[in-house]
């Protein structure tokens, strides 16, 4: 009796197991490598095939490439059961030496997780010097083509948003990345793991949003820790913009979600004299259906402080936004409050300040 219930189970708890494996629509592959492409040779394609192994019709809803030089197209129809789609991925080589791996987040109606598809290469240079040209920033024998990590919008859940960074070692030996050092919310890979003289290699920058905790726009530093006998560590500051994802709601949804409005989009300080402050009050009101909440406020620099009497509004009711500015110089001066909410339809609010300083 003991045997069979212990059998039951292993049988059980296998089952759920592949229940939680499985994909709702299975490729022939989920990575494909290039090669190598001649940069002159203009854009490469390869298609991801796949067959709706669910158990009812599926439709793709998305297909979200990690950088703009990766063009994606898929399959418009809905894909009925045990029939084929695809997803195309069209890498363009122009301006990219090296090697380069990018992804594909392929979203479906069947469930809201993604499932990643990845190509790679290496991309043949044109020229040598032509290719250094492109990559202005030296840090010891390292060189990049900016000197920080700007990865725009990332969005405020729990997953990597990936961007990639190249780089070339301009050294006559190569180099190593033996150790990164940040905050756990960004990951940092370099491929390959060693990069020899003159080679070209990738930078990979993985960033949590939800790890992060905050929105609006955020400023962090990493190190990077290499072999490079020149400068062993390399300091950089990685920039993002976090906000929420609203991609997924549904239409009813949007109707019945809150709504953001201020009372001005420009507000004027006046004239005041340098290193004072002058104050304003702003009113925000939620004119939506569900509970409005204020996220973040940020102002662009730090001659502007700003605080809402309340951070959650019920429908109908209005809050005040105490703003002061301080005179840092004399002249005209416009700066900007970003204002970051859970309004579906506006979640970034941004409201002009001019003053002028004596």
């Amino acid at each position: 009796m003991f045997r069979a219930i212990s059998f039951f189970i292993i049988v059980l708890a296998a089952n759920t197991t592949f229940g939680q494996l499985t994909k709702p629509i299975q490729f022939r592959e989920e990575t494909f490598d290039f090669g190598t492409v001649a940069e002159e040779g203009g854009p490469v394609e390869h298609e991801f095939v796949f067959t709706n192994t669910s158990d009812r019709a599926i439709r793709i809803l998305n297909v979200q490439p990690s950088c703009g030089c990766t063009t994606p197209a898929w399959s418009k129809d809905v894909i009925a059961i045990g029939k084929t789609g695809y997803v195309k991925a069209v890498f363009d080589p122009k301006s990219r030496p090296g090697y380069f791996t990018k992804t594909l987040s392929v979203t479906t109606d069947f469930d809201a997780t993604p499932i990643v598809l990845q190509i790679k290469g290496t991309v043949n240079a044109s020229g040598a010097a032509e290719a250094l040209n492109e990559f202005p920033h030296a840090l010891g024998n390292m060189k990049f083509k900016h000197t920080s990590f700007k990865l725009g919008r990332v969005f405020h859940k729990d997953e990597w948003t990936v961007r990639d960074f190249q780089v070339v070692n301009a050294g006559m030996k190569a180099i190593t990345l033996t150790k990164v050092v940040g905050p756990s919310y960004i990951k940092i890979d370099m491929t390959p793991k060693l990069i020899p003289a003159g080679g070209i290699g990738n930078i990979k920058v993985s960033y949590n949003g939800k790890l992060k905790g905050k929105y609006g726009y955020q400023s962090d530093n990493v190190e990077l820790h290499t072999d490079d006998e020149l400068s062993p560590v390399k300091s950089f500051s990685v920039y993002a913009t976090l906000e929420d994802d609203f991609s997924t709601l549904s239409p009813e949804e949007l109707s019945k979600a809150p709504q953001v409005r201020v009372g001005a989009t420009e507000l004027d300080f006046g004239r005041f004299n340098q290193g004072s402050t002058s104050e304003r009050e702003l009113p925000v009101s939620n004119v939506g259906k569900r509970e409005l909440q204020i996220k973040s406020l940020q102002g662009n620099c730090n001659c502007i402080t700003a605080h809402a009497a309340k951070e959650t509004l019920k429908p109908g009711e209005t809050t005040t936004i105490k703003l002061t500015f301080t005179a840092d110089r004399s002249g005209t001066q416009q700066k900007a409050l970003t204002i970051y909410t859970n309004d579906p339809q506006n979640p970034v609010v941004r409201v002009w300040l001019k003053a002028y300083g004596y």
